[in-house]
């Protein structure tokens, strides 16, 4: 790979031999991994999350070293549950994203879900749309206004989600069953609706319990 130069975020950082940093970035083209070598005196300056990065990466493997890297723009300045939200995307990002799989769309709405959580109070919206983007760019996505089988989904039906069939009817209600009402509702991005919002949550939840494999993300806890 030969070097060229992309804006991009780091996800993640931790030590890495005696002076270098191992640290995940998101940019336009995917998610890369690289070594930062001399990393003790960039990390706290440059190399923190939700800042913006130029970063020039070398290197043939899925390893690549980081040749440059420089602030372009002020961080993103989130507070409280805001931060919270944010270090829940970029754990998001680090579990679920392939290698250098280019992703630009999901990129551009990463900064402009940081950018709102700079001042936005009702964060439940961005974090669901962001998750069903994120979904639809792995392949994890699947239609809300029809069933797996390509029946219309139905206001008064009940409806139960599997990764093998998608949305399924079913004759009576079930728990963690959903309403058709509001599976359409979540199908027109109407986060007004209450219901449909907190369908959307538990739906969110089920699909990338499966893709993480069972395994807890941390940042949920800072909600706690």
């Amino acid at each position: 790979m030969n070097a060229t130069f992309q804006t991009s975020f780091v996800l993640h950082s931790r030590p890495y031999k005696e002076t270098s940093a191992l640290v995940d970035f998101f940019t336009p083209e995917g998610r890369y991994r690289a070594v930062l070598r001399k990393a003790r005196s960039k990390v706290g300056s440059i190399g923190r999350p939700f800042m913006p990065l130029e970063i020039s990466l070398y290197g043939k493997g899925e390893l690549k070293t980081v040749g440059y890297i420089e602030c372009i723009a002020a961080p993103y300045k989130l507070m409280g549950n805001n931060l919270f939200c944010g270090l829940y995307l970029n754990e998001l990002l680090v579990r679920l994203l392939p290698l250098e799989d280019a992703m630009p769309s999901l990129f551009k709405l990463y900064q402009q879900t940081l950018t709102y959580l700079t001042y936005e109070t009702h964060i439940e919206p961005l974090l669901r749309s962001f998750e069903w983007q994120l979904a639809n760019e792995l392949g994890y996505g699947f239609s809300l206004m029809e069933t797996g089988e390509g029946q219309p989904i139905k206001a008064d039906s009940y409806y139960l989600f599997t990764m093998e069939s998608g949305l399924q009817e079913i004759s009576q209600f079930q728990a963690g069953a959903f309403y058709g009402r509001e599976i359409l509702t979540m199908s027109m991005a109407d986060w007004t609706d209450k219901a449909a919002l907190a369908a959307a949550k538990r739906l969110m939840r089920q699909i990338l319990a499966i893709h993480l494999q069972g395994k807890p993300l941390v940042s949920r806890e800072l909600f706690k």
